[in-house]
């Protein structure tokens, strides 16, 4: 009679650990440890916005008539990144383009592969907990592109940068940043 009851049990706890198992492998996906990736964006460049001159210009050695220095991008802010979770290294670079549009930049970064992964511009300090930058005011960018590389993230043109003190590379499902940037705008 015991070795009846013990069988009903076994597949009963077997049941549900196999259960456990799946569920454990699709939130924690144990194999981004070992998966990475790569982009290698250019640097953005934008033209600059042409206000047309009311009458054409007569002399040719006008200045209408002499070509047109090539865009700049302006550095806004600049910082490499420290660690959090995960060993994360790189350099953030805010850059306001020729038409005024503004872009993160990530460069020479790299860092761990994860579930959930988005870059924020945050007003939380770099190198803080690791837990904290959720806690107040933050610019999500995006999914991050690969785990290394260079990246180009458009912030959203009405996005309020005062305030703003970091780049994050944040793991929304575990609520905990990877690493982040300090950022003086």
């Amino acid at each position: 009679m015991r070795r009846l009851l013990r069988r009903p049990v076994t597949w009963a706890v077997l049941s549900v650990l196999a259960v456990g198992l799946v569920v454990g492998l699709l939130v924690f996906e144990p194999w981004r440890a070992f998966t990475s990736s790569h982009v290698d964006e250019a640097e953005p460049v934008a033209a600059p916005r042409i206000e047309q001159p009311a009458q054409p210009a007569e002399d040719p050695t006008s200045a209408a008539a002499k070509p047109a220095a090539p865009p700049q991008n302006e550095v806004l802010a600049e910082g490499a990144f420290v660690d959090g979770e995960h060993a994360t290294r790189g350099t953030a670079r805010v850059l306001k383009l020729a038409d005024g549009s503004r872009v993160l930049r990530l460069e020479n970064f790299s860092t761990s592969d994860g579930p959930d992964v988005h870059v924020w511009l945050t007003d939380q300090p770099a190198g803080g907990d690791w837990g904290s930058f959720d806690d107040g005011r933050y610019v999500a960018l995006g999914e991050m592109k690969a785990t290394d590389g260079n990246q180009n993230y458009p912030i959203p043109a009405d996005a309020d940068l005062n305030g703003i003190s970091s780049a994050v590379i944040w793991c929304d499902r575990f609520n905990v940043a990877f690493g982040s940037a300090p950022l003086t705008l």
